[in-house]
């Protein structure tokens, strides 16, 4: 069911190791100027996290290779950790200042969601002093209008649907900063650096964000509904930041899912500086649950070694990498894949809806 050249990727990784030594809803047509992939689709997703602005970013080429409808940021997508604005914009200009980048905001439509880097500090939460002034920088990033929803109330949520003339998108930005609160660490001193379950209680995206994503989950309408979380829903197993830190809310967003309205749900996700592909079938939707991470840009972990995640699918890619989904509306069908340097094919994994 995933593909994989062995021999192909080994080359892949040799070459790129002896470099490494050496160095409420609004609609949004198709961009006029889109043009086919070379595997054709009614819709092209690319999205990616991780994007430290002061190192190299050879990944834009190859992600207009697949000339993407929408891109979307995933979180991280600059590197600021500072309480400093001014720095925070520089960080951002510098991510406007790549050409390839430009060039590709010129044809391709670009949304996304934040996380802890971009905040500001990390692993930061509802307690996080500079979240206004961040949210803000963020949004400009973005370029979002001026009267846009976000501009008028805390949290960077927002939906967003797509509409082509076979069918639509809808693409649900989840803010998992503004509202989360702390984390606790773990009292085991084996697992000193992991973050554990806080007990009952405790939240992710806070109240009102909850109501919201309850209502825009009622939406029938689109063909395919995709969630973007900047850290993971379903894998659960590694100690650092996921969903799985604040139990409750995970069996909150499991209720939803089940009484949602919205067609074909999927999750996208980033943080974790490596790409994999999760599939659940405990929920009874009718289809998996996917929670495709694609992590990072610009860095990975290329030498830790691999967690446990009981939902895993794919192969762990831990080379630069970026995810490309590709939608079918005929057949009802998303292609999943995770591409790298030279819009190298890491694996791919098709679900029929």
């Amino acid at each position: 069911m995933l593909t994989s050249i062995k021999m192909k990727i080994f080359s892949y990784y040799l070459v790129s190791f002896l470099l490494i030594s050496c160095s409420s809803a609004i609609e949004k047509e198709l961009p006029v100027d889109s043009t086919p992939s070379e595997s054709p689709s009614d819709y092209t997703i690319v999205f990616a996290s991780c994007n430290d602005q002061d190192r190299p970013q050879p990944l834009w080429k190859p992600i207009m290779e697949n000339n993407p409808n929408l891109f979307i940021w995933g979180g991280d997508n600059v590197y600021a950790d500072t309480d400093d604005m001014q720095k925070m914009k520089g960080d951002y200009d510098k991510v406007w200042g790549n050409q390839e980048y430009s060039r590709m905001a010129q044809k391709t439509i670009i949304t996304g969601v934040w996380d802890d880097h971009d905040y500001g500090k990390n692993d930061a939460g509802v307690e996080w002093q500079k979240k206004e002034e961040a949210e803000k920088l963020f949004l400009d990033f973005l370029k979002v209008a001026e009267d846009d929803v976000r501009r008028t109330r805390p949290g960077t949520y927002k939906a967003e649907t797509y509409t082509t003339n076979k069918g639509s998108i809808k693409v649900l930005l989840l803010d998992t900063r503004s509202f989360r609160d702390p984390l606790k660490k773990s009292e085991d001193p084996q697992r000193r650096y992991d973050y554990w379950p806080p007990g009952e209680g405790g939240t992710i995206l806070g109240e009102d964000q909850w109501l919201w994503l309850t209502e825009e989950l009622k939406d029938e309408r689109p063909n395919f509904t995709l969630i973007v979380t900047s850290i993971q829903f379903l894998s659960y197993q590694h100690g650092w930041e996921k969903w799985g830190v604040f139990p409750d809310e995970v069996k909150k967003m499991e209720a939803l899912l089940k009484q949602a309205k919205s067609k074909n749900i999927m999750m996208l996700s980033g943080d974790r500086h490596q790409a994999e592909i999760s599939i659940s079938n405990k929920l009874d939707l009718g289809y998996p649950l996917i929670d495709f991470t694609s992590s990072g840009l610009t860095h990975t972990w290329i030498k830790n070694g691999s967690s446990d995640n009981e939902y895993r699918v794919s192969n762990v890619v831990k080379q630069l990498n970026f995810g490309v989904l590709k939608f079918d509306f005929d057949t009802s069908k998303v292609e999943f894949e995770i591409r790298g340097a030279n819009n190298f094919l890491f694996e791919q994994f098709t679900q029929p809806y």
